[in-house]
């Protein structure tokens, strides 16, 4: 009977519940914009992870290796449209 219990997905679960406490936290506890949002950005990020692994079954599959190369490729992509914007439009870069 063990091994028909989902003890991975469990943990899982209560690891995404552990990291949406730490964010909640972060609203009622009172500490600088710059810590609130670095607590924020890290557990998105750790949450986004345990939910593309344990979830989505990522590694559970042969063509594994695509599937992390894509989402690698997203996440430059995405870092590099959010940077180049602040780039332009913010630090005021002109060229």
């Amino acid at each position: 009977m063990k091994e028909l219990f989902p003890a991975k997905q469990v943990m899982g679960f209560v690891f995404s519940l552990i990291l949406s406490a730490v964010a909640l936290l972060v609203y009622f506890v009172d500490m600088s914009f710059v810590v609130g949002m670095t607590i924020f950005i890290l557990t998105a990020f750790i949450q986004a992870a345990v939910q593309l692994v344990v979830f989505m079954h990522a590694r559970e599959t042969n063509d594994s290796k695509s599937i992390f190369t894509t989402l690698y490729y997203s996440v430059f992509l995405a870092l590099a449209t959010v940077f180049g914007t602040l780039l332009c439009m913010i630090w005021g870069w002109n060229y």
